[in-house]
């Protein structure tokens, strides 16, 4: 049975607890500006999933990547003493792609705008294809009584 509020709990302790790491005790000069995003844990509590972004190209992300995988011991051990569990969860460390998930939709929305600046501007200056006024009237019944 999964308990899914522990496991929340958890999560977000070990979220401060690695984020803590990485400022202060891991000395890797190929760990650039990281940022933990997320951490999920498994129902049973045995694996952390640590979500993260760097700030930086592709190259400062592969550095940060190399230099969490290597600090993972550290990390894992740091965890297990200050949580205090009896099974310290193995740690994955994943790279969000929130920030680039984010720029997709941001293109998206400017594209969308720019669109709809255009079908405005169209639209602006559009005149109807027939009369003005296209419903009929009822036409002048005098007339064609005095025709007769």
């Amino acid at each position: 049975m999964a308990d899914h509020a522990r496991a929340r709990k958890l999560a977000d302790r070990i979220q401060v607890i690695v984020a803590q790491m990485i400022d202060t005790r891991v000395k890797d000069p190929r760990l650039g500006f990281v940022t933990v995003t997320d951490v999920r844990v498994t129902g049973d509590l045995q694996h952390a999933s640590v979500f993260y972004t760097v700030l930086g190209d592709a190259e400062a992300r592969a550095g940060s990547a190399a230099a969490l995988e290597s600090a993972r011991g550290l990390i894992r051990s740091e965890v297990g003493k200050q949580t205090g569990i009896r099974l310290t969860p193995s740690l994955e460390f994943v790279l969000d792609a929130v920030p680039e998930t984010a720029a997709q939709l941001e293109a998206a929305l400017n594209e969308a705008a720019r669109r709809d600046a255009e079908v405005a501007a169209l639209a602006s200056g559009a005149v109807y294809a027939g009369d003005a006024d296209p419903y009929r009237k009822p036409e002048d019944h005098d007339s064609d009584e005095s025709d007769s």
